[in-house]
């Protein structure tokens, strides 16, 4: 299995998760609450989902597709840190945000230079 399959699990598996938790959970909705956006929480789980499922099903069967999801969840993270340091919060809050941003970022890159 190589760095990129196991970076794509990782953030295919994440962001279904949290994309699904925004839908279910209460602590979901009381971030965002904190955040300032609780009107945007179903928007940013539906894609949060979206962009799991480029990602995950584009790198299996078209890689255009897992390119288009990596970048979408990487300016949403981006967007997500931005958030993060308008309300001030620590680098330990903030850090989860920025590192998908990157991580999601490198696979993009990675799968660009293997087309």
């Amino acid at each position: 299995m190589t760095l990129t399959t196991i970076l794509v699990l990782i953030s295919t598996i994440s962001f279904l998760f949290f994309g699904i938790s925004c839908f279910v959970t209460a602590e979901m909705k009381t971030e965002f609450i904190r955040y300032g956006l609780s009107d945007k929480l179903k928007l940013v789980g539906t894609l949060q989902i979206i962009g799991a499922l480029a990602l995950g099903l584009g790198y299996l069967y078209l890689p255009t597709l897992a390119i288009i999801g990596a970048i979408g969840l990487s300016i949403l993270m981006l967007f997500g840190f931005g958030v993060r340091l308008k309300i001030k919060d620590n680098f330990i809050q903030s850090a989860p945000s920025i590192i998908f941003a990157f991580l999601n970022a490198y696979i993009a890159i990675v799968m660009i230079m293997n087309n």
